[in-house]
């Protein structure tokens, strides 16, 4: 048997119930035992401060980046504010992206899947979280977007439950394992 891939999972909300948490949870439950998927707990990082982005770094930063080195590659699960990408989100990936162009996100690849209790989605949010990571030379994953509507009514006992999404989200995931699958061969 092959060694599992090496999996983190970002959720972009900090909510106890959060929907993409739920969502997030899921689609490692579908690809699992493929894919071990750690999850990165991203409420405790400090606001990013430049100041601050020196060695050693705070604990909850240190943790992240070694997380995201340690990882072949990532699933990032977002909800959608304001037309835009979580605060939180963005305010992780600017820690994770230092120092430019030689983080740990370089040559990541990235699964974006986003969700929304409206009926786009948070599909606004996905095409900033595409550029986003581009800039920080991560490798988003060339799939059909995977952005998730109505995903409250999508929900049974706090899990996510609806499988013909979780089915493209494995699809889409089968892409993500495919490119780790390349960086494995060199």
């Amino acid at each position: 048997m092959t060694t599992p891939f090496r999996l983190l999972g970002i959720p972009g909300s900090l909510r106890k119930a959060s929907y993409c948490a739920a969502v997030l949870e899921a689609i490692a439950a579908e690809i699992a035992p493929r894919a071990e998927t750690a999850i990165a707990p991203i409420g405790a990082l400090p606001l990013y401060n430049q100041d601050l982005d020196i060695e050693p770094r705070p604990a909850p930063v240190a943790a992240l980046r070694g997380a995201i080195e340690a990882a072949e590659g990532l699933i990032v699960v977002s909800t959608e504010y304001n037309h835009g990408t979580p605060g939180v989100l963005k305010n992780a990936i600017d820690w994770a992206s230092r120092p430019a162009f030689a983080s740990p996100l370089k040559d990541k690849p990235v699964l974006i899947v986003t969700c929304s209790m409206a009926s786009t989605g948070g599909v606004r949010a996905q095409y900033q979280l595409r550029e986003a990571f581009a800039s920080t030379l991560s490798r988003p994953v060339a799939t059909p977007e995977v952005v998730i509507g109505g995903v409250h009514q999508r929900m049974t006992d706090g899990r996510f439950t609806d499988r013909a999404v979780l089915d493209f989200a494995a699809a889409a995931c089968e892409r993500l394992l495919a490119e780790i699958a390349r960086d494995r061969r060199g």
